[in-house]
């Protein structure tokens, strides 16, 4: 018992809080805050990288829309919600794609695969506003394409028309502003997931506890989905509300569609400000 006791005391006081308040914590582990990404930075253009990354962005946002979308018409499809995935299905299928593809992708361009996430690390000047704004464009083609596919299986009897064609919209019952407010706070949740997921210092702090970073994001995903599938079907990603509005193309798809865009932006600015400014405190790094 001496001994476990001894050793619940050096775990605890093993990363001292001696710093002063308002400073970065520091801790026993050898670690350089790595430099602000550039505003721009032409010389990506003519890297093969650069557009590597964003093709495995735009083929990412693709097969999530793919899987995803089909889920969910799937379950619009069925007269009993028993008799397939449901509402929680739905949220698995976000999450678990989620999960898989920011695997597959993190080592190539970052696995964004959401324009609110490129918009948080571009504020936390993570990488470019080249960069984020390739990532954008290529995720919003990659979701259209998801969604063509799609309709393509579905198109011949209607479906596709008649389900909805897996579009956000603000859902009975609900106010856009209820709609608003659950966009914010669910892509909130989501990136800051990311933020303290891909930290470095937090890996170089807490290095014997092993994390495996798509996990928490895609069950951050889920369980946003499950919180939030009622009230607006759940975007906190433009491109996936965008290319599903597109090949739907219905007054349904677009009248709400300013929140799946005004929405998962400000909660990805909230979230990379509270990370930057509360949790890393960097702004404050330069005080003695």
């Amino acid at each position: 018992m001496e001994g476990k006791e001894e050793d619940v005391k050096l775990g605890a006081n093993k990363y001292s809080e001696r710093q002063p308040l308002g400073t970065a914590a520091q801790t026993d582990k050898d670690y350089k805050e790595p430099p602000p990404a550039p505003l721009f930075e032409p010389g990506e253009l003519s890297s093969w990288s650069f557009y590597r990354a964003g093709i495995a962005e735009f083929m990412a946002t693709f097969l999530f829309l793919y899987i995803t979308i089909l889920t969910v018409m799937g379950v619009s499809n069925s007269t009993n919600k028993c008799a397939t995935v449901g509402i929680q299905g739905i949220a698995w299928a976000f999450g678990g794609m989620i999960f898989a593809l920011v695997y597959c992708t993190a080592g190539i361009s970052g696995g964004h695969i959401n324009p609110a996430v490129t918009f948080g690390l571009l504020l936390a000047r993570k990488l470019s506003l080249t960069r984020a704004l390739f990532y954008i464009v290529m995720q919003c083609l990659g979701a259209i394409c998801g969604a063509g596919v799609v309709k393509g299986f579905l198109h011949k009897n209607h479906l596709y028309e008649t389900l909805g064609g897996g579009a956000n919209y603000v859902h009975h019952g609900y106010t856009k502003g209820d709609g608003l407010g659950a966009e914010i706070i669910g892509t909130f949740v989501l990136v800051y997931t990311v933020f303290s997921a891909t930290d470095a210092k937090r890996s170089a702090r807490d290095s014997h506890v092993p994390i495996l970073a798509p996990l928490p994001i895609g069950f951050a995903v889920f369980l946003v989905h499950l919180a939030t599938i009622p009230i607006t079907g759940t975007g906190i990603n433009p491109a996936r509300s965008l290319g599903a509005a597109i090949i739907y193309n219905k007054d349904l798809a677009w009248d709400d569609q300013w929140i799946f865009w005004v929405g998962p932006f400000i909660g990805a600015a909230l979230a990379a400000v509270y990370h930057q400014i509360v949790i890393r405190a960097i702004p404050f790094k330069a005080r003695a």
